[in-house]
């Protein structure tokens, strides 16, 4: 009862975002990097924000200094939804919350200040690269549901965080998919919903690799990596701007020269990721290994897929330019 009473809530909060949204025109026109053609509504993703106050609210403060870092990141993404902020001050901002989460881990002393220094700009990247990924109707609600689910299944046995703050998080994704994730898409996540999603998950992974000493299972998070990764090489060896937008995500293609449904296309990435991320849980494999391999399967079947479809790409950009 109680769990349908904040799923009640978030949709109530959801709704009346919209209706905010609407109100000061907060919206997505299409430009050269999207994938959909229509004026839409942005920031739908705010309801996982919503989603961490309200498990905070009914379940207690123990994640006090994540909460705040949350609230920092997904306040200061929501005005960069609405007016564009300067890179450097994301950053700083994104930092300092990264800092924060830290900080509730524990791990912050000086004696491994180095690794802590680099694991601050390992995350900040992620968090960044799940922003970067979400470009098409369902795939940062899809995908992130698609990493949720191994999360629940191991803090069954493992109890590395605590069970309603999982569950919270994955109704606040179900309320976010019913309105994103469709043909013709009520809302996108915005800057708000991609970056406070991967901070949640990445709390919730984080918590899993402290715990078990295995870092390992950021395998959960390898369709991602494998794509943005690849991705920025691709970009850089093409001497692009990595700042500017672009279409060049293998999803993009899927998408827009494969004329794939976003739908379709979301469902392949999350059934890949589910396959890898239990495939890791359930194969009497070392997990190191899985890792490894899991790496270069992906990474080969990236650039076999670029190698046969990128030319489609190029097609696009010549038809622009004439």
């Amino acid at each position: 009862m109680l769990y349908i009473v904040i799923a009640i809530l978030l949709i109530l909060l959801e709704l009346a975002y919209f209706r905010v949204a609407d109100r000061f025109n907060i919206i997505d026109k299409p430009n050269m990097r999207s994938s959909h053609t229509s004026i839409t509504l942005r920031g739908g993703g705010i309801v996982f924000l919503f989603g961490a106050w309200i498990y905070a609210a009914f379940f207690g403060l123990d994640y006090g200094w994540f909460l705040l870092g949350l609230t920092l990141i997904g306040l200061v993404s929501f005005v960069d939804d609405i007016h564009s902020l300067p890179d450097s001050a994301r950053l700083v901002v994104q930092f300092a919350a990264m800092f924060l989460m830290f900080y509730q881990f524990g791990i912050l002393n000086w004696q491994d200040g180095w690794i802590v220094l680099i694991a601050l700009i390992v995350c900040v990247g992620i968090t960044n690269a799940y922003n970067f990924m979400d470009g098409i109707n369902g795939i940062t609600g899809g995908y992130s549901l698609a990493v949720l689910a191994p999360l629940i299944y191991l803090n069954q046995s493992l109890n590395f965080i605590d069970m309603p703050f999982l569950f919270v998080t994955g109704l606040s994704l179900l309320v976010f998919c019913f309105f994103n994730f469709r043909k013709k898409a009520k809302c996108f996540a915005g800057d708000v919903g991609s970056i406070t999603i991967a901070f949640i998950l990445l709390f919730a992974l984080g918590k899993l690799i402290l715990q078990t000493g295995d870092f390992s299972y950021i395998v959960f998070l390898a369709v991602y990596g494998a794509d943005s990764v690849l991705t920025i090489c691709h970009r850089i060896q093409l001497h692009e701007n990595l700042g500017e937008a672009h279409r060049k995500h293998a999803y993009q293609i899927m998408a827009n020269e494969l004329k794939i449904p976003h739908v379709q296309v979301s469902l392949l990435y999350m059934a890949i990721q589910l396959a890898i991320s239990f495939g890791m849980i359930f194969c009497p494999i070392n997990h190191y290994i899985y890792l490894v391999i899991a790496t270069i399967v992906l990474m080969i079947t990236y650039l076999l897929f670029m190698k046969k479809n990128y030319h489609l790409h190029e097609e696009y950009l010549i038809s622009r330019q004439s």
